[in-house]
């Protein structure tokens, strides 16, 4: 039996129940972070001798070179030669979707005049060079390879760098077929955060990239803190989070394995389920306990929805989106009629899937929206990864004769303000002569 918390809206203390299940502390390890900053040290002074280093001490495997640990256009489709017709389709089909929806994305360069000619607008230009990390081993994830890849590829980014660990040099079929579709330039069986550091810094063979996207374990994401600033990132991600809203009509056994597909990730995965209707919870309970058994990966969700999971009755849906955006989840399922209503009452989501037959899992692989997501509450402030993370905007100013006389004026009694006089007789100068 899984003990999964109940909670009820109308409890003295949910508030603070509230606080203490959403609440995520990321806190750092201490042994962690010495150890990425040694190895980050390394590959900043000794390049690709300390990455082969890294390489065969952390994945066994052997090289003499960096580009023994390189992989060719060649080596990329011979995988995508091999799947199966199934699984070839399955991503080419994704990869179709998640192309078209990203274009709709695209910013475009813009610019107007103002009566006295003067010019302003705006310049939109693609990142030069990107680093995709991907998990590898026995770990296979082509989708997170999709989800990175397409958007940077339809922003016009010049060079796409994957890199992708093997562990005793095995190779996943299905990732390097989804980086042959998504057309990705050079592709290295490095990972770990010796990776991170040799595409933040760059080695005498790998070149320093604009930009690292990608997920990847404790070491990477510490790695990926620690080179911010150096070059972008994408996020640096928590557990991962689903959040139902359910008018307690949709089939429990549906909720329950929605609840699952967040919770097999890893054992602080966080499910949660809204409903104004106790039976229905009792309903879904229920089959949690009767459909975990059912599971590979049982243990693994077991432990997700006891340490984090909450089944909680609310007075209305209209409280629940209070409390979803109090949550401010990664993925939000409204599992309701009329979803097009409720979805208007949400402020704080990832993504939102609307009506009862858009799962979550849908989102994950093929619908056409980015699955990489703001956990951890940051989707108050922040949005899911898109084609404008690989694109930069540069201000255009064009000043006229006229217009440097009216905003010559305005800056200098500014300037003089602020006692930067320079910068006020710069603009004087264009006035006053």
């Amino acid at each position: 039996m899984v003990h999964i918390k109940r909670l009820n809206s109308a409890d003295n203390n949910f508030d603070q129940m509230l606080r203490q299940l959403h609440n995520f502390e990321n806190t750092m390890d201490e042994s962690v972070e010495t150890t990425v900053a040694q190895i980050l040290a390394n590959i900043k002074t000794r390049g690709n001798e300390a990455l082969i280093e890294y390489t065969q001490q952390f994945d066994h495997v052997q090289a003499n070179s960096i580009t023994e640990l390189e992989l060719t256009k060649d080596d990329l489709h011979r995988s995508l030669s091999v799947l199966p017709e199934d699984q070839r389709q399955a991503l080419e089909h994704a990869a179709e979707r998640i192309k078209n929806y990203h274009q709709k994305q695209v910013a475009e360069t813009w610019r107007y005049q103002e009566d006295d000619s003067t010019m302003l607008g705006q310049k939109v230009t693609p990142l030069d060079r990107v680093g995709l990390y991907v998990p590898g081993g026995k770990a296979s994830y082509p989708s997170s390879v999709l989800m990175n890849a397409l958007p940077a590829k339809v922003a016009g980014v010049k060079e796409l760098i994957m890199v992708v660990p093997t562990p005793h040099g095995e190779k996943n079929d299905m990732v390097l077929a989804a980086a042959a579709i998504s057309q990705i330039d050079r592709v290295f069986t490095i990972g770990g955060a010796q990776a991170v550091g040799a595409l933040a810094f760059g080695t005498e063979t790998i070149p320093q990239v604009d930009k690292i996207v990608g997920p990847g374990n404790a070491y990477v994401a510490a790695a990926k803190r620690r080179v911010f600033g150096i070059v972008g990132i994408d996020m640096v991600a928590g557990p991962s989070e689903i959040l139902v809203i359910c008018d307690g009509k949709t089939d429990p056994d549906w909720i329950a394995m929605d609840m699952f597909s967040q919770a097999e990730h890893d054992e602080m995965a966080q499910s949660i389920l809204l409903s104004p209707d106790a039976d229905f919870l009792d309903k879904v309970a229920q089959s949690i306990d009767r459909q975990i058994e059912t599971m590979p990966r049982k243990m693994v969700i077991h432990a997700s929805l006891e340490n984090r999971g909450a089944l909680i009755q609310v007075e209305n849906l209209d409280e629940a989106c209070a409390i979803a955006n109090t949550i401010s989840p990664e993925h939000l399922e409204l599992s309701v009629d009329n979803p097009e209503h409720w979805v208007d009452k949400i402020k704080h989501a990832g993504a939102i899937f609307m009506g009862r037959h858009t799962c979550e899992a849908l989102g994950d692989y093929c619908a056409g929206p980015n699955h990489v997501l703001p956990t951890a509450r940051t989707a108050r402030f922040s949005s899911p990864l898109g084609t404008y993370d690989f694109q930069k905007r540069s201000s255009l100013i064009q000043v006229s004769e006229e217009g440097a006389i009216k905003l010559g004026k305005i800056a200098s009694v500014l300037a003089h303000g602020e006692g930067l006089h320079a910068h006020a007789h710069s603009a004087e100068y264009r006035f006053k002569n």
